[in-house]
């Protein structure tokens, strides 16, 4: 199987406790790929500069990424600046240069378009929809967001989420774009917008998935030094949508198992600076880390 993720690609610039590092590989795409390639293949699709790094390119190549659609266009390339202090909860944007991703259309493949898996990581909502009217019959379509597109593209972003089988959306986000401060209501109010499955966010305290089938809630896995939570939500989903293209069918069971890789996944990407620990991870390690938190955290 194989999942296309449409996402950034970026530069980026972080300063936590533990240090800085600066113009180093990040964005949405990136992140969900170094846990998604662990459970199936994956196609980015984003648009960099022509001051991207080749290094950067090829790093990703040899993780095994498809970038066929991976854009290369005159002008600079997407870079975020942010810091993180005291609990490292929340992340303090600095500086966003979108270069690039100011004109981004995604033009992919034939081939790609018969992908049946699609995630739609955290880009303007119209380019989100651009590319699902460029598929040909997804069979599952996710999508992130975040509260500048909430805040300044709404009716885009509601428009959107109609085509979408799953938003995903942290617990600020949720609260932003229904107006609820109960997190179960804020998701029932979500999922009335047209995606029939939910997954919040909630950082340190875990995460909840919504149907109206059924309520599912995990908490995190206990971490005694994070490093830099940046991209944290997007190896999230990468855990959690690499498993669902791998399965037959979307049930209870394999959205409990996919939240829980999810979950594992994004413990990993706090450990260290950009990809540097998600990209040196196996599924074994998952599975080992899973195996200690089936054990000794949950019932």
């Amino acid at each position: 199987m194989s999942i296309v993720v449409l996402g950034t690609v970026a530069l980026d610039t972080v300063k936590t406790p533990f240090g800085r590092r600066e113009f180093i590989l990040g964005g949405s795409a990136s992140h969900f790929s170094m846990s998604a390639r662990l459970f199936t293949h994956v196609d980015i699709v984003a648009v960099v500069g022509k001051d991207f790094p080749g290094k950067h390119i090829e790093f990703l190549r040899k993780k095994g990424i498809n970038l066929d659609s991976l854009e290369v266009c005159g002008g600079d390339t997407f870079r975020w600046e942010g810091k993180y202090e005291g609990d490292l909860n929340t992340a303090h944007t600095l500086n966003t240069h979108l270069g690039v991703l100011a004109t981004f259309r995604p033009q992919i493949t034939e081939a790609q378009k018969k992908i049946k898996h699609l995630f739609l990581a955290n880009v303007d909502p119209d380019i989100q929809g651009h590319l699902i009217e460029s598929m040909r019959s997804p069979e599952l379509i996710g999508m992130d967001s975040m509260n500048f597109w909430i805040n300044t593209k709404r009716k885009s972003l509601l428009r959107t989420l109609r085509k979408v089988h799953i938003f995903v959306a942290n617990d600020q986000e949720a609260r932003s774009l229904t107006g609820e401060t109960n997190l179960i209501k804020a998701a029932r109010h979500l999922s009335s917008y047209g995606p029939k499955m939910i997954v919040i966010k909630k950082g340190e305290h875990g995460s909840m998935f919504f149907s109206k089938r059924f309520i599912f809630l995990l908490p995190a896995y206990p971490m005694e030094k994070v490093v830099d939570p940046t991209g944290a939500g997007d190896t999230f989903a990468g855990g959690f949508m690499g498993h669902l293209s791998t399965v037959r069918k979307i049930n209870e069971k394999t959205i409990r198992r996919a939240v829980a890789y999810g979950t594992i996944a994004a413990s990993f990407n706090v450990e260290g600076f950009g990809l540097d620990r998600t990209s040196r991870l196996t599924l074994k390690d998952i599975e080992k880390r899973l195996n200690f938190f089936k054990k000794h955290i949950l019932l």
